[in-house]
């Protein structure tokens, strides 16, 4: 591969502030890396691989006592995949969102969506794998990986904050966001009896972090002020006084612009409103 082409990957993953390319950058980068030394496993024969070992100190545990020894694991297993099919529809679907939401909310929001999201998948994982009875037989030796959790709290997000919006699907032509959701989450809750329920239950689980935030957030209340850093205070000299300015972004604003976009669409924004939407978005 050319050596400019993995500088500019390079840039635009780690160095372009974008949370979205960070994200998507660091799955590929952990999925590329655990294969690599699958390879290596492979090549030179050895019984437990290097890659296992990393990959059950990144997945997180179901087991409550074996995940009191892995606590970083409720963040790792959200970067960790191991199937090419896996990760591929994973950022897919990372991708088409998140370029949406970022249309309309900042970075940090959409930073606090996918952790959050994650996060909230994993408790539900564990909730469910600790207390219900079907769960019991498997819970010593069940692991949660993938970002599934995170990636379904972005894209639940997205269709609740712009429900209308239209994105083209092959074979399906046009498609609202709000039907797309839909469907995702009923197959979500239809794959709790497949060969995989514990991931559908931390996708349910993302999806209803995603679906809460914007709501609150339609309601007035940004939960991701949480990672918001301390504002900066502008001291001004005015007759021998100083006036302590702080600097913020006019949310209430920015709120109303959100119920509108929720109640009749982005397209019933005038100008001004989408310039103030955007320069939002920005910071």
């Amino acid at each position: 591969m050319n050596k400019n082409l993995l500088n500019e990957l390079f840039f635009k993953a780690f160095r372009s502030g974008n949370p979205l390319f960070l994200f998507i950058g660091l799955n590929i980068l952990v999925f590329v890396g655990l294969g690599l030394f699958a390879v290596i496993g492979f090549l030179f024969g050895s019984g437990t691989t290097v890659a296992d070992w990393l990959n059950r100190q990144l997945a997180m545990p179901a087991n409550l006592e074996t995940l009191a020894y892995k606590p970083w694991t409720i963040i790792s297993y959200m970067f960790v995949q191991r199937e090419f099919f896996h990760i591929l529809f994973n950022l897919l679907w990372l991708y088409w969102m998140g370029i949406i939401f970022l249309d309309f909310l900042n970075k940090r929001q959409f930073i606090f969506t996918y952790l959050a999201g994650g996060i909230a998948g994993a408790l539900l994982y564990l909730l469910a794998y600790n207390t219900l009875p079907v769960f019991s037989g498997s819970l010593k030796n069940s692991i949660l990986l993938g970002s599934s959790a995170s990636v379904m709290a972005v894209v639940i997000a997205t269709a609740t904050l712009v429900p209308e919006y239209t994105i083209r699907l092959l074979l399906f032509g046009t498609v609202r966001l709000k039907y797309l959701a839909i469907a995702y989450f009923v197959f979500d809750i239809l794959g709790m009896a497949g060969r995989n329920p514990g991931g559908s239950i931390a996708h349910i689980g993302g999806a209803f972090l995603g679906f809460i935030f914007i709501k609150q957030l339609n309601g007035g209340r940004d939960l991701s002020k949480i990672l918001k850093k301390k504002a900066k205070l502008e001291v001004v000299k005015n007759k021998g006084n100083f006036i302590q300015k702080e600097i913020q972004t006019d949310q209430e604003t920015i709120d109303k612009i959100l119920d509108k976009i929720s109640q009749s669409g982005y397209e019933s924004l005038n100008k001004s409103e989408k310039e103030a939407l955007f320069r939002a978005s920005k910071k």
